[in-house]
C-alpha cells in the first residue's frame, strides 16, 4: 500500500505539493504510488532555477527502467531551487519520495491554486480506482 501523508496536497497525475516554512513556496515531487508504478528511477531531468511554468505544464521528465514519464507542474510559479542530489542519486525518488527525493521548490504565482489540489483522502480514493 502506498504512503499518502496527511498535510500534503496531490494531483491526479501523481505529483505532491508540500508547503514550506517560506510563505508562497512549496516543494514538489512525485508520490509514493507514482514511484512504485515507475519502478527503479535511473534519471531525473529537472528545469533550471528561474524557469517559470504554468499549472500542469511539463517541467521535466523522470526515467525508470520500465518507462519515461513527464513531470507536470501542479501549480503555476517560478523554480527557486532544484534537488541537485537527484543528479547523482535518482533512486532517492524511490527510497524517500516525500523527503530526500523531492524535485523542485516552486514560488507560487497564485496561492489560491492550492485549493484545487487533492487532499490525502481524495488522492487515496483516486489511486484506488
Amino acid at each position: 500500500m502506498s504512503q499518502i501523508p496527511e498535510g500534503v496536497r496531490y494531483t491526479e497525475e501523481h505529483e505532491f505539493v508540500r508547503e514550506t516554512d517560506v510563505d508562497g513556496e512549496v516543494i514538489v515531487g512525485i508520490t509514493d504510488y507514482a514511484q512504485g508504478e515507475l519502478g527503479d528511477v535511473v534519471f531525473v531531468e529537472l528545469p533550471g532555477v528561474g524557469d517559470a511554468f504554468d499549472r500542469m505544464e511539463v517541467f521535466g521528465t523522470i526515467e525508470a527502467v520500465k518507462a519515461v514519464s513527464e513531470l507536470y507542474s501542479p501549480l503555476s510559479g517560478e523554480i527557486v531551487a532544484i534537488n541537485e542530489s537527484l543528479e547523482d542519486d535518482p533512486a532517492l525518488v524511490n527510497s524517500d519520495p516525500y523527503g530526500a527525493g523531492w524535485m523542485v521548490r516552486l514560488r507560487l504565482r497564485d496561492a489560491s491554486e492550492l485549493d484545487d489540489l487533492l487532499s490525502a483522502e481524495q488522492y487515496g480514493s483516486h489511486i484506488e480506482n
